[in-house]
This record gives C-alpha cells, sequence and structure tokens, in this order.
C-alpha cells in the first residue's frame, strides 16, 4: 500500500506501523479507513486524554460519567438528567445551514439513546465581525439550521449565547448542547453484551454523505476545505422524531441490551465502541445494511455518516418485536450480525470477510499524545501591559451607546425569536435570562441550564479563564435560584501541534478543572474540538461550558427583571474596576 493512501485518510506514518504491530499483518484499505477515522482526533482524543483525566467526574449527584453517550445526574424522585455538549464546526463553516442542523440532531441522538426524552436544547455560536459578507452568510445559515431542526423535531430551543471575534472569521464555532428527563430504571447503555445477541441497524438508510467526516473535524481548515461538501451529512428531522420515539419505547419495554447513535465514524464507532464497553466481539454482513444508494462499498458503509440511524443490540428472541416497533414509526429495523466472544470486529461482505480487527485495537489501543507545551510570547508581553494609563477618549454616554450597539452585547432577541422556545410549555425562564429553567411535570421542581465562556478572558490567561467560564455558568445557574449540579464542555482551540497551543489548551483545562472542584460540579463528558484554525491562524481558545443546575421549588425561580418602580438595586461584591478583557477595552484600543 502507497503511503498516501494512509497520509491522505489523516494517518502518520508511525500510526500505520503501530496498526501492523497491532494486527500482525498489513491493513487492506477498508481497515486502514476504520482506523483513520477510529484513531482521528475527532474519535480517539489521542491528544486531550492525558488532559481530562484531571477533570473531577464523581459525586453523589452523579449517576454516569465519562464513558458514555452523555452524562446523567441525579435529581430526586427516582428522576436523573441526561445532558451532553458538542461540537459540529468544521462542517458548519463549509455548510452552515446543513452542519448546524445535524450538530442539532446529533446531540439529540446521544440524550435519547441513553433513554432519555430530550427536554431541552442549547446553542453556543461563535462568528467572525459581522462586516464582512462570509460571516454573515454562516450566521444566517447556522441560526436556520439549529431553528429548523429544533424546530421540526419538536424540543425548544431555551438557551446558549453569541460572540463574535475576528480570530472565529472562516472558522465559526457551532456548539450544541440537548438536555433530557429519564426515571432511574429507564437508562440504556452503548454496550453490546450476551453472546449471540443481534446486531441490528435501525432508522435512516445509509447513504454516501458524511464519509471521513471525523476526519475532515480533525484536521484544520483550508482553501481546499470547500471542496469536502460530500463530508458534511445531511438532516431529516421529521425522520429523528419517528426515531426518537421508537428507540425510547423500546427501552422501556426493556427490550434493548445495548443501542448507541451512528455519530462520526457511523456504523465504525458505534460497533467498535459498543463492542469495547461490552468487552465482546461483533461480527456484521455489510450487504444486509440498507443503503439508500446503489453500489455501496463495504468502505463506503463503514465510513457514512448518514444521520437519523441507530446501532441496537436487542434481546435474542425480541427481533420481531423491535421490528414491529420501527415498522409502526415508518422506520426500518434490519439484523445485520450478532454479538461474539472473540473480541473482533468481522465485516463480510456476501459472506466473505473484508476486515478483521481486534475491538480493542480501534479503542483502547490508539495512540495517546504528550505534546509539547510551550507559553506564547503574547502572555508575557500582555502581563506587562499597564491599564492605568487608559483614557476615556469620548463622552460616557457615546461609549455606552456604542457598546449596547456591540452585536456581542447587543440583544439576541432577533435569533433566538427564530426558534420556538416554549414547544412542550414547560420554558418558565425563556431565551434572555441568565439561565433558562424548565419546570419537571408532577413535582415542585425546576432544572435550570446555561452554556457559556468568554474567550477572551482564556486567551489573555487560559488557566484563569478557564477558572471563569465554570464561575459564569454557576452564576447564571444560581442567578435563577438554581442550585449547580455538573458541567459538560466543549473544548475548542487551534492546533494541539503548535506547542503555544497545546499550552493553552493545557492551561485551560487546569483552570476548568480547579473551578468544578471548587464549586463541587464534576464534569460528565464533553467534546473535545481541535485544529480550529484557518490558513494557519487559530481561533481564540474556547473552552464552553455547559451546566445544569436544580431547583428544588420552582416557586422560588428568579428573573433578571425589575418589576416594579422604586425596587432597590445592589451590587455584590467589591467593584475593583478591572478593565482587562473587557469589550470597552478592546473597542478604545482599535
Amino acid at each position: 500500500m502507497e503511503p498516501k493512501v494512509w497520509r491522505e485518510m489523516g494517518l502518520s506514518d508511525e500510526e500505520y506501523e503501530r496498526i501492523i504491530k497491532l494486527i500482525g499483518r498489513e491493513p487492506n484499505f477498508l481497515e486502514v479507513g476504520i482506523f483513520s477515522v477510529m484513531w482521528s482526533e475527532h474519535c480517539s482524543y489521542k491528544t486531550s486524554k492525558p488532559l481530562l483525566k484531571k477533570f473531577p467526574t464523581e459525586g453523589p449527584q452523579v449517576l454516569q460519567g465519562p464513558g458514555e453517550n452523555a452524562g446523567i445526574v441525579d435529581i430526586g424522585d427516582n428522576l436523573a438528567l441526561v445532558f451532553k455538549m458538542e461540537s459540529h464546526n468544521h462542517p458548519s463553516a463549509i455548510e452552515p445551514y446543513q452542519g448546524a442542523a445535524t450538530g442539532v440532531g446529533g446531540i439529540l441522538r446521544d440524550v435519547f439513546t441513553m433513554g432519555a426524552r430530550p427536554i431541552a436544547i442549547l446553542d453556543a455560536l461563535r462568528f467572525g465581525p459581522l462586516t464582512e459578507e462570509n460571516n454573515k452568510y454562516l450566521l444566517s445559515g447556522v441560526v436556520g439550521g439549529i431553528g429548523g431542526y429544533g424546530n421540526s423535531v419538536g424540543i425548544p430551543t431555551v438557551g446558549g449565547d453569541v460572540y463574535f471575534h475576528s480570530s472565529y472569521s472562516g472558522n465559526p464555532l457551532v456548539n450544541a448542547m440537548a438536555v433530557g428527563l429519564l426515571e432511574h430504571k429507564d437508562i440504556a447503555k452503548g454496550v453490546a453484551t450476551g453472546i449471540g445477541n443481534p446486531v441490528m441497524v435501525v432508522g435512516a438508510k445509509t447513504g454516501r454523505d458524511g464519509i471521513h467526516g471525523a476526519t475532515f473535524a480533525s484536521v484544520e481548515l483550508s482553501e481546499e476545505s470547500e471542496s469536502k461538501r460530500s463530508a458534511v451529512q445531511v438532516g431529516d428531522p421529521f425522520m429523528e422524531k419517528l426515531l426518537m420515539e421508537a428507540c425510547l419505547e423500546l427501552i422501556q419495554k426493556g427490550a434493548i441490551v445495548g443501542i448507541q447513535d451512528m455519530g462520526a465514524a457511523g456504523l465504525t464507532s458505534s460497533s467498535s465502541e459498543m463492542a469495547s464497553r461490552g468487552n465482546s466481539g461483533i461480527e456484521m454482513e455489510l450487504s444486509l445494511v440498507p443503503c439508500r444508494e446503489t453500489g455501496m462499498t463495504p468502505y463506503e458503509i463503514m465510513l457514512s455518516e448518514s444521520q437519523e440511524r441507530m446501532l441496537i443490540v436487542p434481546k435474542a428472541g425480541r427481533e420481531k418485536e423491535v421490528e414491529e416497533v420501527f415498522a409502526r414509526w415508518g422506520l426500518e429495523a434490519t439484523v445485520v450480525g450478532r454479538v461474539t466472544d472473540d473480541g473482533m470486529l468481522r465485516l463480510l461482505d456476501k459472506g466473505q470477510v473484508v476486515a478483521e480487527i481486534p475491538v480493542k485495537a480501534l479503542t483502547d489501543e490508539a495512540p495517546v499524545y504528550h505534546r509539547p507545551s510551550k507559553e506564547p510570547a503574547y502572555y508575557r508581553e500582555l502581563k506587562s501591559v499597564d491599564l492605568g494609563n487608559i483614557k476615556m477618549k469620548e463622552p460616557a454616554g457615546d461609549i455606552l451607546l456604542k457598546l449596547l450597539a456591540n452585536p456581542t452585547i447587543a440583544s439576541k432577541e432577533w435569533i433566538y425569536r427564530q426558534y420556538d422556545h416554549q414547544v412542550g410549555t414547560n420554558t418558565v425562564v425563556v431565551p434572555g435570562g441568565d439561565a433558562a429553567v424548565l419546570r419537571i411535570r408532577g413535582t415542585s421542581k425546576g432544572v435550570a441550564m446555561t452554556t457559556d465562556c468568554n474567550s477572551r478572558y482564556v486567551y489573555l490567561d487560559p488557566y484563569i479563564g478557564g477558572m471563569l467560564a465554570v464561575v459564569e455558568a454557576a452564576q447564571n445557574i444560581v442567578c435563577v435560584g438554581a442550585k449547580p449540579l455538573a458541567i459538560t464542555d466543549c473544548l475548542n482551540f487551534g492546533n494541539p501541534e503548535k506547542p503555544e497551543i497545546f499550552w493553552q489548551l493545557e492551561q485551560a483545562c487546569a483552570g476548568v478543572a480547579e473551578a468544578c472542584r471548587a464549586l463541587n460540579t464534576p464534569v460528565t463528558g464533553g467534546n473535545v474540538s481541535l485544529y480550529n484554525e484557518t490558513s494557519g491562524k487559530a481561533i481564540n481558545p474556547t473552552p464552553m461550558i455547559g451546566m445544569v443546575g436544580l431547583l428544588e421549588d420552582l416557586s422560588l425561580v428568579l428573573k433578571n427583571q425589575i418589576r416594579s418602580p422604586g425596587e432597590q438595586l445592589y451590587l455584590v461584591g467589591e467593584p475593583e474596576g478591572e478593565l482587562a478583557g473587557s469589550e470597552y477595552l478592546a473597542m478604545v484600543e482599535q
């Protein structure tokens, strides 16, 4: 095999040699493709894994921490919240509407694959200045995609935040968060256990869209990225709704042993990850996979990221029940394989073995990199800047009006009015508040949720900025009367192979971990999005934080509104007058 084959798939020469050592032979073309997506940064976390291990992940409220499709926290009354945040940055930069829409669809599937009914969507967005036409185009497409998918599937989009900064020009951030509710008894896991249990592909048919999407999400954007539109998936929110109802029905009936969304790396990741968690193997006949296009090869079937698909392992003997439930919802459910006891991912095409790989080689044996770290020169230079001599160049009133007109500060009502935030009639605090609040029917409780990160702070001091991202989220949760419970995160950074970028990631993760320990808000999962660079220029480091909280008594909910004339306002804390990292300073220093 020519070196350019594995290099074009994103594998290094050293990684290819590692593959040969792990499987004891040279891999074929399909096997190289499988390794390339499973060992991509997006799927393997090969750069960030050593840093993520330092996060606090346990607490009395945590029912499921990192390692599954989403985290779970207990809220009492035998109920739990399931929540997760993920990125869809690169696809949204190329095809903003579908990139954002499928980001929403994917995060919803991560939640209902755990057995939870999604109750809310939040979106954290970052764009370049709106003075550039391409940024306007990206913003319009992303907002349209989020609203188009969320509104159609019937889940309220209740919160999020939007920032504008030049570092995001051409490389927007689209981080979607979903929150779901379940009873403890309905918790499902992404495992393949029970030797001989059937393996079934359910939902939409497999097409050629999204092939190598995981690899695409693990490289820098360039002028060639425009040609990779085929790596962007296409979503169908109406099929997502049907898929959700069918999956939740079967989970509640106890018919399913394991279930997982076919997200990044599609059938490859779902099968290998489920087998790895179950310490088992999976054998599949790929000619049985329902395809919507003719002549699809095993390579295309395994690497497709077509949306609205799940891989499930039902209990043996209940296959017909599964098929009947999906048929009632107008969907296909097809047995394509079985769970084995040999720890292998074995793929057949019309009876012929076309790939055979140890499952652990794809998951646990993926390479882990300890990248060199170097403090950037700008860090010390900025630390030495004296802000004491900053003088006001215009009347205070004029400056205030300019700040209020700043797109980052100005009202985002024109965005969130495009989202249905009241569908389901449970939203108590709507967009525009410090955090969204939803009631839990049948109880006196409410749940709060927010997304936060000021990337300018993180750029100036990644450690302090990482801490402040968690602190800001907690403050927003507390400001609606809720107690912070836990976080999910989405770590958006540049190319970690550059020591200065890895230093930002390293320091920000340390800051996030420190704040989570101090506030007793464990990390239950999340996502890492690296290589966010355009033409070699990195975005501002953006460790996005999604946090959930609990109100034991919903009648005590607080809102950021002045209700009547004469109310007293209090400033809590010492007003130190710091300007560092402020929008004001950025404006006057232009």
